[in-house]
């Protein structure tokens, strides 16, 4: 029974690894034609393809190494950054093309301090977090996206704060938004957490930056 076992979770899992394949084909073409990153509608999109080599063992250890690495697509290894912000809307072309490259410049700089950045965001396919999300799919960049749970209606967004600040990230990285995005801020700040604040107009620094963090 074990051995059958093992010949269908082989089985499983090139299909798998193929489908992925694909669909990571399609998604680098999606970024390049629309200048976005893709993502499923109601689901995560993992990455199987590194956890797997030739050398997994028959048995009860094939068993295990295939659950441990579908937990480590799940949970990418590294250094939580969180990026936050609201949905902008930019007077001009030429203004908003200065504030996405404000945040692409920011999240580089960021990224030299942190060579393992994981990019922890909202997933708003309409905010900043959609720009965000692009650098992470060019620079290979694991992400994770806490969407809001909207059954828990005007507490949705500070919930969100509290799951993404209980990863511990090395920074929280602050573009303009709302209020839930100033508690964000507030609270990073009583956990000691270092802020890369870009509140200011177009995405820029309002003040000096705090000791420890990119300029």
């Amino acid at each position: 029974d074990l051995e059958n076992q093992v010949e269908r979770a082989q089985c499983a899992e090139q299909a798998m690894l193929a489908f992925e394949g694909m669909r990571e084909i399609a998604a680098a073409l999606y970024l390049n034609e629309f200048g976005s990153s893709w993502k499923p509608v109601s689901s995560s999109r993992f990455n199987h393809g590194a956890s797997f080599t030739s050398a997994l063992v028959q048995g009860r250890d094939f068993l295990r190494a295939r659950a441990e690495a579908k937990r480590r697509a799940a949970m990418p290894e590294g250094t939580p950054v969180v990026f936050a912000g609201g949905r902008m809307k930019p007077g001009t072309e030429a203004e908003g093309l200065t504030f996405a490259n404000n945040i692409w410049a920011t999240l580089d700089k960021v990224r030299d301090r942190v060579p393992d950045m994981v990019l922890v965001h909202g997933g708003d396919t309409k905010g900043v977090d959609r720009l965000a999300s692009s650098w992470a799919e060019r620079h290979k960049i694991p992400q994770v996206v806490f969407a809001l749970d909207l059954r828990l209606g005007s507490r949705a967004g500070f919930h969100r704060n509290e799951r993404m600040l209980s990863l511990d990230p090395r920074y929280v990285v602050a573009f303009p938004g709302n209020g839930v995005l100033e508690r964000l801020v507030i609270d990073a700040k009583g956990r000691r957490v270092t802020v890369v604040d870009r509140r200011g107009p177009l995405g820029t620094c309002p003040k000096a930056p705090a000791n420890g963090a990119p300029g």
